[in-house]
């Protein structure tokens, strides 16, 4: 008679592909842009959120250069400081004009005070910047094709329940300061033209190649206190104008701190096997350097302005199974940080780095960032996201709406998420809810 014998493993053999990963939700949306070695855009578009033709996903080959997309993305960051994060208001003989503070959108965090007949004007510039990118150079043209991607597209992201998006992408492009055009919303006034930014639409994340860890089911249980890292120069604010202390002590009262301030500290922790963070924020300053001629490329330094980029993580935290966990979410509050060098997807992008040795998520500006918005938006994410509960994905959404509408300020759009939509910080206990003011 037959019967079943007892089996025990004792071994993997297959390195955890017998067991489930862990559980996450698809995207509502995933719209796909390849660049073809035939200096040409494949766009594709598939998800829950989109009506299907014929049971398959949406195709088009676009009819823009991927040199023009660059191009035109490169100078809708610019317009964003030229025109917004720079502008000194003057009065009529061109001088500071009296009872405004100097370059008030770089020094303010709240402009609910600020005269609202120019702050519209200039946050709907912005957003008609966001919508000529999209709709006049990604998706412009007048083939058939072209159109139909274009109207599901826009259909799509005109839904006005929140959607969980995926630009899988080798062009980099500001996706949440992208624009709906202006008969996406009938909301009168900077509501409105708020309402017309992805970023406050929608939460999004960027992929281009490389994709965050999915865990498991073999990773150790959440410890009791997470096991945060403040990596900073303590010279990017000497005169105490930001409140980087203040978002020091919730990265303090939110677990276990390491502080690190050179990049012999940074390194030496990356090289340990053991380490195993949650949580690491950069407070530094991001620069693009240049050496033999190649493009540009990001790096971050702290404060003894030792250059750490892509490399210095690949050298010292190579992607090894012997190493103990490393998944932390990251926080590169550091000006350009949410952005690769000239090349898109380019293997000396930082972030890129740090996800392929195991981080979850990356969460930096596209722009060059105002220290004083800089250091409130760490406090308003981090005091979200250290609580536990909401992914990164939600808080970053919900961080961006906070300040465009309770403050009337749009610089939250100007920060990208790359992976991590659904990166959580998981605590074996809640606490109570940190205290953020705003």
């Amino acid at each position: 008679m037959a019967r079943e014998l007892p089996v025990h493993v004792v071994q993997d053999p297959s390195l955890g592909f017998t067991r489930l990963p862990q559980q996450v939700a698809p995207p509502d949306l995933v719209i796909v842009l390849d660049v073809r070695g035939d200096d040409r855009i494949l766009a594709r578009m598939y998800g829950p959120a989109v009506l299907a033709l014929s049971g398959t996903e949406h195709r088009a080959f676009l009819e823009v250069k991927p040199s023009e997309a660059r191009h035109v993305t490169g100078r809708l960051r610019r317009r964003w400081k030229e025109e917004f994060v720079a502008v000194q208001p003057l009065d009529g003989s061109r001088r500071p004009a009296p009872g405004r503070p100097d370059f008030p959108y770089a020094t303010l965090v709240d402009l609910t005070g600020e005269p609202q007949d120019e702050l519209l004007a200039t946050v709907s510039e912005l957003a008609g910047y966001g919508t000529h990118l999209l709709f006049d150079v990604l998706l412009g043209g007048k083939s058939e094709d072209v159109g139909l991607f274009r109207a599901f597209l826009t259909e799509a992201l005109c839904a006005e329940k929140p959607l969980r998006v995926r630009f899988d992408s080798d062009l980099f492009v500001p996706w949440p300061m992208l624009c709906l055009p202006p008969d996406a919303t009938d909301e009168p006034g900077l509501a409105g033209v708020f309402r017309r930014f992805l970023g406050h639409r929608h939460r999004i994340e960027q992929t281009g190649g490389y994709y965050a860890m999915i865990a498991d089911g073999r990773e150790h249980p959440p410890p009791a206190v997470p096991a945060v890292s403040l990596n900073h120069d303590t010279g990017v604010d000497p005169r105490g104008r930001t409140r980087a202390t203040d978002v020091k002590a919730v990265l303090a009262r939110g677990g276990t701190l390491a502080e690190r301030t050179t990049r012999r500290e940074f390194v030496r922790a990356l090289a340990d096997p053991t380490l195993d963070e949650q949580l690491m924020y950069f407070w530094c300053h991001g620069e693009f350097e240049s050496a033999d001629a190649e493009p540009p490329y990001l790096v971050v330094k702290l404060e003894d302005k030792l250059a750490i980029d892509a490399y210095t993580v690949r050298e010292h935290r190579p992607a090894r199974r012997d190493c103990a966990p490393f998944h932390p979410f990251v926080l590169l509050n550091a000006c350009y940080a949410g952005i690769p060098g000239n090349s898109d997807a380019d293997l000396a992008y930082f972030g890129r780095a740090l996800i392929e040795t195991g981080a979850r998520g990356i969460l930096g500006p596209q722009i060059e960032m105002p220290q004083v918005f800089a250091a409130e938006y760490a406090l308003e994410f981090l005091g979200r996201y250290l609580n536990g509960g909401e992914s990164a994905g939600a808080v970053a959404h919900a961080v961006a709406r906070h300040f465009a509408d309770n403050l009337y300020n749009p610089l939250g759009f100007a920060y990208a998420l790359h992976c991590g939509m659904d990166a959580r910080l998981v605590r074996a206990e809640p606490i109570e809810p940190a205290e953020v003011t705003s």
